[in-house]
């Protein structure tokens, strides 16, 4: 089967166009060509399907096998991929397992809308949200040299989280208008270089508390940008916004 790789700031997944609804949904099988030693290596795999509703269907597995939830970035390489195969022109919509979502691309950068977020619920110092998908966001120092997968292991694996699983952001406030993002993403179980719904779940709680409309966000796989209209304790009109990128095409047999 044909495949190609993406890569939205470092967080990379397997593209593969299933319009025909040919690929087998087994977990063993997506498990394998997500694994980096044995497979072809992802974050995790993406399907672009038909929708009679909307110009594709995207649907989203991690890379242990399982169907997950939202993914932002993954999003944004989905709608380069379906710009590259000539579904759409400039702009476009999609169905996602969280609903509709709109997209557009200039110049290989892709700014997507997320869904509106309802509330942001406090765990203590933290903060719990859904942006697609659930998200922890603890504010942190030296984040550069601090342990993402301890913590964030410990924080996924926790009673509260144990049993659906959460994941787990690292944040640092690095000026007026720029945050620095680490996320222990489950699923993968472990730090990936950047998460779309992390950024936005972290972008927003800072948004939040200093009554701002746009950040900048550093991760280690490169820089996005989130704007988004506050509505009491809710948010509207949610952009995630960066590079997505094509990084290489080939055949695979899924046996």
């Amino acid at each position: 089967m044909e495949f190609y790789k993406y890569q939205g700031t470092g967080n990379d997944f397997v593209m593969i166009d299933n319009r025909d609804l040919q690929f087998p949904k087994d977990k063993k099988i997506i498990a394998k060509l997500c694994d980096r030693r044995f497979g072809i290596g992802a974050d995790g795999l993406i399907l672009l399907e038909n929708d009679e509703k909307y110009d594709f269907k995207m649907v989203y597995y991690n890379s242990d096998g399982g169907e997950s939830t939202m993914c932002g970035n993954g999003g944004r390489c989905l709608v380069a991929f379906a710009f590259f195969l000539d579904i759409f022109e400039n702009k476009c919509t999609f169905i996602a397992i969280d609903g509709q979502h709109e997209a557009e691309i200039c110049n290989g950068i892709v700014k997507l809308k997320m869904i509106d977020v309802e509330s942001i619920q406090n765990d203590g110092n933290d903060s719990v949200l859904n942006t697609g998908s659930p998200h922890y966001v603890k504010y942190v120092q030296d984040i550069a040299d601090f342990n993402v997968f301890a913590e964030g292991n410990s924080i996924r694996n926790s009673e509260n989280y144990r049993e659906k699983g959460i994941n787990v952001n690292f944040v640092e406030n690095i000026s007026d208008d720029e945050i620095f993002v680490r996320t222990y993403e489950r699923g993968v179980e472990d730090e990936t270089f950047s998460c779309g719904t992390g950024v936005t779940a972290s972008a927003l709680t800072f948004l939040q508390k200093n009554n701002l409309t746009s950040i900048k966000v550093k991760t280690l796989g490169g820089d996005l940008k989130v704007y988004a209209e506050k509505h009491g304790n809710s948010f509207r009109e949610i952009w995630l916004e960066g590079p997505a990128k094509q990084v290489f095409k080939g055949k695979v047999d899924l046996l």
